[in-house]
């Protein structure tokens, strides 16, 4: 009708930024399915940049991660792996490979339960940090395609634009990521009584402890007992887990057998 004003949609005020608050996210089985790492090798292997053999290599790794868990042995024997085999490689191809992961792979490995905690998190002012073992460029690459607000992870060293096979520092693991996120704390800061941190594996408690809210996520069964005995909040995004472990792990050991004897004689023809 002739002058109705239109109505006009409630205007909602932006979340005020909590500038001390942050959110801190594991990545492997915590933030997505298995061990991200795995899939940068399973693109590289595609790019010819290691061997069938190698490939293999990681899948057993991968195999173990997965019906195990994360242990310390399995980290530091999966990045060993990798950094061997990342000498020589371009840190623009790595960075290229990153992105590819992430939409062939990573992308619908992701658990939707821990996506939307981080989200609400960042809808509510908190930032938001994926802390992982996982190398940085792909920690990056996953952050920003998640609208994150950053990543801490592992460094490769770079010389003349190429990695060499040896690290910047220490994996980021155990206690070291408890003391990255107390770096980063004091440089941003952020009070840790007000922050949060979300993983799945035991190795992580002292990451967990350093914050005010420690939350256990599809937790293995160490960090589940010690999540009980502290009352920490637990979110299990596994759906059916425990009826069907033994059949995910025969499907699991039976496709990785049938994807390494395909791969092998696609090479013999």
């Amino acid at each position: 009708m002739p002058g109705e004003k239109k109505a006009q949609a409630p205007v909602r005020p932006a979340p005020v930024e909590r500038s001390r608050e942050a959110a801190f996210f594991d990545v492997d089985n915590t933030l997505m399915k298995g061990a991200s790492l795995f899939h940068v090798a399973r693109k590289m292997y595609e790019r010819k940049a290691f061997t069938l053999r190698d490939a293999a290599g990681f899948a057993w790794k991968h195999l173990a991660f997965m019906l195990r868990g994360e242990n310390l042995e399995d980290v530091h024997s999966i990045q060993a792996s990798a950094l061997s085999l990342a000498a020589g490689i371009l840190t623009v191809d790595v960075a290229t490979v990153g992105h590819e992961v992430y939409d062939e792979f990573i992308e619908s490995r992701i658990w939707p339960g821990t996506k939307a905690l981080a989200e609400q998190h960042l809808r509510i002012g908190r930032r938001v940090w994926l802390v992982t073992a996982t190398p940085i460029e792909i920690a990056s690459v996953i952050s920003e395609r998640l609208g994150l607000t950053g990543a801490l992870g592992t460094v490769g060293e770079i010389v003349d634009g190429t990695y060499t096979g040896r690290l910047v520092g220490e994996i980021l693991h155990g206690q070291a990521k408890a003391d990255a996120v107390a770096e980063l704390a004091e440089r941003e800061g952020l009070d840790l009584r007000q922050c949060w941190a979300y993983s799945d594996s035991h190795n992580d408690i002292p990451l967990l402890t350093l914050v005010g809210h420690p939350v256990a996520i599809n937790p293995d069964v160490r960090l589940r007992a010690h999540a009980n005995a502290n009352n920490w909040p637990i979110y299990d995004f596994r759906a059916g887990r425990r009826a069907a472990t033994l059949g995910l792990k025969a499907a699991t050991v039976g496709g990785v057998l049938y994807g390494l004897w395909r791969g092998y004689t696609r090479i013999r023809k």
